[in-house]
């Protein structure tokens, strides 16, 4: 009997051990495509090389790419866009011509006469992508090598080239991005998890940007701050999730104010009415990793 009883309370710590919720920052500045090019497949890298101006979503990149039969890498140098990118090979004149490609784009508005600023360096290939931040799967483009050109694509949906990875690690050997499914921006904090019929929940804190184009309204604020919760199922499949700002340039929302329990596990915040909501107050029940709000 003491045999087992010993058995099951090393099973019940095992469990509660691996139930355990984490969360790790990876921020990305090069990022690994598949594609293809009139068919044939190839393998691109490209490194994030520089802002252009003030938006991080458009800045300079380099890299190379490849066919997958070959193997011999082929540089490139150009822009990201925007989700589009703009990238060119300017053969023994490579590091030459990227120079002067960086020199000649100093603002956001000088990438849409790329084509002009391109054509006296007489790139040997130039390869375009035209991407959106939506739902399609691939990036479709064109790649021009001499007086030809080939259709193009890329095996992705985001072409980002700077990505913000906030990896929330489960149990049961899940693992997801808030990337993918919440925003582009991180900035989360863990703060607790718990569990109960109605399923699993992560509670976070998160502050991050307002706008990454930093000379665009919100470019220079203190970003968006609050508390945001993560509802799971009983296996941690994801379902939802909720935003609560208790600071916000673009809502408006400044001065909350707010108290906490002895104990620190009650946080209470009221949001003044902003220019897009009236007043109203939540409660962090941090411990039970939930949150209530009134009005």
């Amino acid at each position: 009997m003491k045999k087992l009883f010993i058995l099951l309370f090393s099973l019940s710590i095992t469990f509660f051990l691996c139930q355990k919720v984490e969360l790790k920052k990876v921020t990305d500045s090069s990022q690994i495509f598949k594609g293809e090019i009139a068919g044939n497949p190839i393998t691109m890298q490209l490194n994030f090389d520089g802002i252009i101006d003030c938006n991080q979503y458009q800045h300079f990149v380099k890299g190379w790419y490849y066919y997958d039969k070959y193997k011999k890498k082929i540089p490139l140098t150009g822009v990201y866009d925007l989700a589009n990118l703009y990238l060119y090979n300017f053969g023994n004149q490579q590091d030459k011509n990227s120079k002067i490609l960086h020199k000649n784009i100093t603002s956001l508005q000088l990438i849409e006469k790329i084509d002009s600023l391109v054509k006296p360096l007489q790139p040997k290939e130039t390869l375009i992508f035209d991407g959106e931040y939506g739902n399609k799967k691939e990036v479709a483009g064109s790649v021009s090598i001499g007086n030809k050109k080939y259709s193009s694509k890329l095996y992705t949906k985001d072409s980002r080239i700077y990505r913000y990875n906030n990896y929330l690690i489960l149990p049961n050997n899940k693992k997801i991005n808030t990337y993918d499914f919440i925003n582009p921006i991180g900035g989360n904090e863990l703060i607790s998890y718990a569990s109960d019929k109605s399923g699993n929940r992560i509670l976070l804190y998160f502050k991050e940007v307002s706008n990454f184009n930093f000379c665009g309204m919100c470019g220079a604020s203190d970003g968006e701050k609050g508390y945001r919760i993560l509802y799971f199922t009983n296996d941690w499949n994801f379902k939802s999730h909720e935003d609560f700002l208790t600071e916000s340039c673009i809502e408006n929302i400044y001065d909350t104010t707010s108290t906490r329990s002895k104990e620190s596990k009650i946080l209470k915040f009221n949001v003044k009415k902003s220019s897009v909501s009236p007043a109203y107050s939540f409660t962090v029940d941090v411990k039970n990793a939930t949150i209530t709000k009134s009005r």
